[in-house]
């Protein structure tokens, strides 16, 4: 089955001490390991880079809108730009997916309550087998709700999540099948 490993939003913006994100260091070495093992089985690596308007940290002219340095992005990775939560609406998501014979989607990445949450939703909306890595996926602390507990409960709605192609497979960066 080919595969797309989806990096949403790991952009310099919303990595600052200011929203410090639960497990940036550990969550930036499970990706890179995750889209070397999805290269390695002939997958696609898609990286989601958010534009947002002028005076917000992740416009294109920004230092915040620039992928982390630690990421490994390499040759054959595709961008895609978006300018809401979702990574398919208005983009050349669907397209780029559509072009390499994508079958399944491995969705990862910033922020787990907003757009990792609504590409989760959307791709099993649009009936793609969607697998999120528990691991694979941060936010910041909310004045309601610790990070931990954020990504705990996103990951339990995912698991049960009823939608065309199933709920979204669920389990550890190191477990996601890949080839």
């Amino acid at each position: 089955m080919r595969q797309a490993l989806i990096v949403i939003d790991m952009q310099q913006g919303s990595f600052t001490q200011a929203s410090p994100r639960h497990d940036t260091a550990g969550l930036v070495q499970r990706l890179n390991r995750l889209a070397a093992r999805v290269r390695a089985a002939d997958g696609t690596v898609v990286f989601v880079q958010h534009d947002g308007p002028d005076g917000d940290p992740h416009h294109p002219d920004a230092p915040g809108w620039h992928l982390l340095p630690e990421l490994e992005v390499r040759d054959g990775d595709v961008v895609v730009h978006k300018t809401a939560c979702d990574s398919f609406l208005g983009t050349s998501l669907d397209e780029v997916l559509a072009a390499r014979g994508v079958e399944r989607v491995i969705v990862t990445g910033c922020a787990t309550d907003y757009c990792v949450d609504t590409t989760v939703r959307s791709a099993l909306a649009r009936g793609i087998p969607t697998v999120v890595p528990a691991d694979g996926h941060t936010t910041a602390d909310r004045p309601y709700l610790s990070a931990a507990k954020i990504i705990e409960h996103h990951n339990a709605v995912w698991a049960d999540f009823i939608a065309p192609a199933g709920p979204a497979m669920v389990v550890p960066c190191a477990e996601v099948p890949v080839g």
